[in-house]
């Protein structure tokens, strides 16, 4: 029977737990370490999900920017509509912040684990200032874009791609086509790419979670534990409080609440695949048809959201990065939290659309301050439980700024046809009552 990839994984973190936990730091099979046996598996996962960032991250801008410029009114709607992404994703990330340092997940909770770069973790951030702030800016425009691409400097490459994909509309003819068919074929192929690693994820999750399991028992699941209620906070409020007070103040909705009901089959559909993308043709239909978005905004702003706005991966990036370094006693001040929500934004922009992909992005996140990528192997213990969360916050984000801009258009019937359906549904239930 072919099982879930969620039930796979569910499946390899118990074989690791138990292999881990048997074979030790010691056990060995034919000469050969089941330290060097987990650690290869888990490596050869994290190199395929290096392998895919560049060309993944370049091709999805490029296409989303270059449709939504393909459009028209680009000036106008699309001022609004990044605007929106750009403030909300940052007011997700602050909220991550502030939750994940009141709470600290990862401070004296348990044993960190002992990992291959632990040494090596105290200096990683030293001399680290405002001035490295100011670095990520210079970045953002490459003087060489293939040696950014070589050295995965996302904030140069994102520029870029944002700046290839916008000209791109400029052209006309054969070659604004080709090219188009060129980047959307990229794009699909590393979507294909993407998908094909993260079948293998069983595999990576078991090497990684088998070899920390077999260096440091399970001290860290009580981290985990902490860490996991610590996300659920920050995206509770976000899509609770933020969200609301976005539709009641600046999308000027009386009754928020029947905006929730009218995304609901969206927000199960985005729960139960994790993944924006597959997502978005219900998130469209229930924006039109329940929400009551003309297709003309829709169109516009909900394919560009399940590209590049990532309010619930922006946050959990955010908060996974500050809880690696906690994990480690690794002190970060707020000059270099602050890298960490650039970097957060920056990166949550490029996230693909598919189940686990933040993956990505956190490991660029991790490589820019100085972690280590291993640590990536603590979070697959959780991470699926809360993609399907973050997922939801994603898409949910994504119709609340179709709503809000909707609103700046003029357009005076929002949330109707869910009223009626309110309406309808209560009068069923007095006709039963009746009877």
């Amino acid at each position: 029977m072919k099982l879930a990839l969620h039930w796979q994984i569910m499946i390899a973190l118990v074989l690791a737990a138990i292999m881990g936990s048997t074979t030790g730091v010691t056990g060995q099979v034919f000469g050969i370490s089941w330290i060097a046996i987990y650690d290869f598996v888990g490596t050869l996962f994290l190199n395929a999900l290096k392998m895919i960032v560049v060309p993944l991250v370049v091709s999805a801008i490029i296409i989303g920017v270059s449709n939504v410029g393909g459009q028209g009114g680009f000036s106008r709607l699309g001022l609004k509509t990044l605007s929106y992404y750009a403030l909300t994703g940052l007011s997700a990330i602050i909220i991550g912040l502030s939750v994940v340092n009141i709470i600290q997940p990862g401070v004296g909770h348990g044993e960190a684990p002992v990992i291959e770069a632990d040494m090596q973790l105290m200096g990683a951030l030293e001399g680290k200032g405002t001035g490295d702030i100011v670095e990520v800016f210079l970045r953002m425009v490459p003087d060489n874009v293939f040696a950014a691409a070589a050295e995965m400097q996302m904030l140069g490459l994102i520029f870029f791609s944002i700046l290839f994909g916008y000209f791109m509309t400029q052209l006309t003819g054969r070659t604004r086509e080709t090219l188009h068919d060129f980047w959307q074929g990229v794009f699909d192929i590393m979507m294909m790419i993407t998908n094909l690693v993260m079948k293998f994820a069983p595999y990576g999750v078991f090497g990684l979670v088998a070899a920390s399991v077999a260096r440091t028992g399970f001290e860290q699941f009580e981290n985990l534990a902490w860490f996991f209620i610590t996300v659920c906070i920050a995206l509770a409020l976000h899509f609770f409080v933020v969200m609301s007070l976005v539709l009641k103040f600046v999308g000027r909705i009386q009754n928020p609440w029947l905006h929730y009901r009218a995304m609901f089959p969206a927000l199960l559909t985005a729960f139960s695949t994790s993944s924006s993308s597959a997502t978005l043709p219900v998130t469209i239909s229930n924006v039109e048809k329940r929400a009551g978005v003309s297709n003309r905004v829709s169109s516009f702003v909900l394919p560009l959201g399940a590209t590049v706005n990532m309010n619930g991966t922006a946050l959990y990036e955010c908060i996974a990065v500050l809880f690696i370094a906690q994990l480690f006693g690794v002190e970060l001040s707020w000059a270099q939290q602050l890298l960490v929500v650039v970097l957060a934004l920056a990166t949550s922009i490029g996230v693909a659309g598919i189940p686990s992909a933040s993956l990505v992005a956190i490991s660029v996140i991790l490589m820019a301050v100085g972690l280590p990528i291993e640590a990536l192997g603590i979070l697959l213990v959780v991470d699926r439980l809360l993609d399907m969360m973050r997922t939801s916050v994603n898409i949910f984000s994504d119709s609340v700024g179709a709503v809000v801009i909707a609103r700046s258009e003029g357009e005076l019937n929002l949330l109707k046809p869910v009223q009626e359906e309110q309406k309808i549904a209560a009068a069923a239930k007095a006709a039963e009552r009746l009877d």
